[in-house]
């Protein structure tokens, strides 16, 4: 079996209409958001309510740090945002599940959302103005010419790197950690004084599995703050 076969996207069942795996995991994430947002809300304080609440501290000092007083208008975004990533990153460490994160569809599809809806705000609120995210402050006249090309494709990149980087980390651990079982099965199949040597790499993988845990809480924190600068470079034009 093919390390890679983990993110092959199947058909779980066709009626009235096609669900996969991969479409699955999202309803999953998004019913997750619901439920979080009922204890949040009706229960007695639980250690699942503290963990909540410091998701919602932690996404609201991130938003105001990073947007300034305008980060009032776009909190319930971000949070939803960081919320959603992190679930989806979760579900998929769990076994015989799907990383929806792992594929650069589904986090290309999120980035270019975000990307367009802070773009069509800073059109809308600076008019042509705009324009002027493409030059550096303080830039000499002279080097337009130069530095508009550069500053024009570094910003169109960014609806590519952000999703590139997610995906990139989450198939790359979750690959690793495919090889390194894989390693460990084959070893203990082995009649031999290689028997024995197969707790090594089962030893590695638990200590990937906590790193990649680790990666998932992170690369959710990344895409979220990336997100929270993009949206404060439209709104306050340097």
């Amino acid at each position: 079996m093919s390390p890679l076969e983990q993110f092959e996207i199947l058909p779980i069942f066709s009626f009235p209409f096609i669900i996969t795996n991969a479409s699955l995991i999202l309803i999953l994430g998004i019913f997750f958001l619901v439920v979080f947002y009922f204890i949040q809300n009706k229960f007695i304080p639980t250690y699942l309510q503290q963990i909540f609440e410091l998701i919602y501290n932690t996404t609201l000092e991130l938003t105001y740090a990073n947007i300034g007083k305008d980060g009032k208008y776009f909190f319930s975004l971000i949070f939803v945002l960081f919320l959603f990533i992190l679930l989806c990153n979760l579900i998929g460490m769990i076994p015989y599940s799907f990383t929806v994160t792992s594929h650069l569809i589904i986090t290309f599809t999120l980035s270019l959302t975000i990307y367009l809806g802070f773009n069509i705000i800073g059109v809308k609120k600076h008019k042509l103005h705009f324009l002027s995210l493409l030059l550096p402050s303080g830039a000499s006249i002279n080097l337009i010419p130069l530095l508009v090309p550069i500053e024009l494709v570094s910003y169109i990149f960014r609806v590519i790197s952000l999703p590139v980087r997610l995906f990139a980390n989450m198939m790359a651990g979750h690959t690793l950690l495919k090889v390194i079982a894989g390693f460990a099965w084959s070893m203990l199949n082995v009649n031999t004084l290689i028997f024995f040597a197969h707790f090594i790499p089962l030893i590695l993988l638990v200590i990937l599995v906590g790193l990649e845990l680790g990666v998932a809480m992170i690369q959710a924190y990344v895409f979220t703050i990336l997100t929270c600068m993009y949206i404060n470079d439209a709104l306050n034009l340097h």
